[in-house]
């Protein structure tokens, strides 16, 4: 019998997105993303807001009134629910919501499914989580120092060394993750810089940002991060359909591949705390003169620090990609 093996990034395609898989199974993940790992949209209905306030920030700078909120990997609606509920009294939202999966039922009337960004648009594009679940090829260093492409068997994950990595991934992989020593693995970002420069490329105008796990040229970790998750547990990664497959983000690559615009890198925690999201306690005083408000403040704290956290959700990586409208033509 004829065992069936193929590269990581085809492996991975239908195992998330073909007809039956991951996220597109309601029998697999009928919970969607939500049902087996836990994002900062789940942590805290603070990282809503904070999106909420990242956006009308947009639109002020913008000058407009009716801005658009693209939610790129939307799961199933949950940062858009959370938006739409903090947005500032007076500023018009055109919800999108970005993802393979079918649109879910209950989801507010407002918010437009689609499974590809609108084009045209002028607002704030997010993507949490999104690009880390874009397949990639995995590459592997063999006995004589070549890189080569790591194929999978489907039906149960074993791996074996292909034939040698070339041509515009080979040079992907010199400019952003040289690898020399046998045994050294990456994952080769190039699918994920084009998905990235094609949502950038989407906005008019505003202000594109990814939120993700992420690394940068000179701190790549020796061995690649691909892996699985399913029920809340990390698990070996098996693109059979019935886990999610991730690995972290090459996001410095991203960020060069998007195009016109302002950009900047930082993490999550500098990012939040620019948007008042903190994990400073509330002072004890308070608990004396209005213990109800204190209680509050307690709980704010917590699932703020839980955002912010070194060594958890505060070191995701985020990109922030601003566009600007093209001069007018007079």
């Amino acid at each position: 019998m004829t065992e069936e093996w193929q590269g990581w990034r085809e492996a991975a395609e239908t195992a998330l997105y073909g007809d039956g898989g991951f996220y597109r199974s309601p029998v697999r993940s009928p919970e969607g993303p939500a049902g087996h790992f836990r994002t900062s949209v789940h942590a805290s209905p603070l990282f809503a807001r904070a999106v909420a306030g990242l956006l009308a920030r947009t639109a002020g700078e913008l000058g407009i009134g009716t801005v658009a909120l693209v939610d790129v990997g939307a799961g199933r609606g949950e940062l858009l629910t959370g938006v739409l509920a903090a947005i500032p009294e007076g500023l018009e939202v055109v919800p999108y919501g970005v993802e393979v999966a079918a649109r879910p039922p209950g989801l507010d009337p407002r918010i437009v499914w689609c499974d590809e960004p609108p084009r045209g648009v002028s607002g704030l594009l997010f993507a949490n989580e999104w690009l880390d679940n874009v397949p990639v090829d995995v590459a592997e260093v063999d006995g004589d120092g070549v890189a080569r492409y790591v194929e999978v068997r489907i039906r149960d994950g074993a791996e074996r060394l292909g034939p040698p990595v070339t041509g515009a991934d080979a040079a992907w992989l010199e400019r952003w993750w040289p690898l020399s020593a046998p045994g050294e693995r990456a994952e080769i970002g190039l699918p994920r810089d084009r998905a990235w420069a094609r949502a950038v490329g989407s906005l008019d105008a505003g202000l594109a940002v990814a939120a993700d796990y992420a690394h940068v040229r000179g701190a790549r970790p020796p061995f690649g991060t691909l892996t699985g998750f399913r029920g809340g547990r990390e698990v070996r990664p098996v693109p059979d359909g019935s886990c999610d497959l991730t690995a972290h983000v090459a996001l410095d690559a991203c960020a060069a591949a998007g195009g016109r615009g302002a950009v900047e890198l930082t993490d999550q925690r500098a990012a939040l705390g620019r948007l008042g999201v903190s994990g400073e306690r509330p002072p004890l005083s308070l608990a004396a003169t209005d213990p109800a408000a204190y209680v509050r403040a307690l709980s704010a704290a917590g699932e703020a620090a839980e955002l912010t956290a070194r060594g958890g959700l505060g070191d995701f990586g985020w990109l922030l990609h601003r566009v600007e409208a093209p001069p007018e033509h007079g």
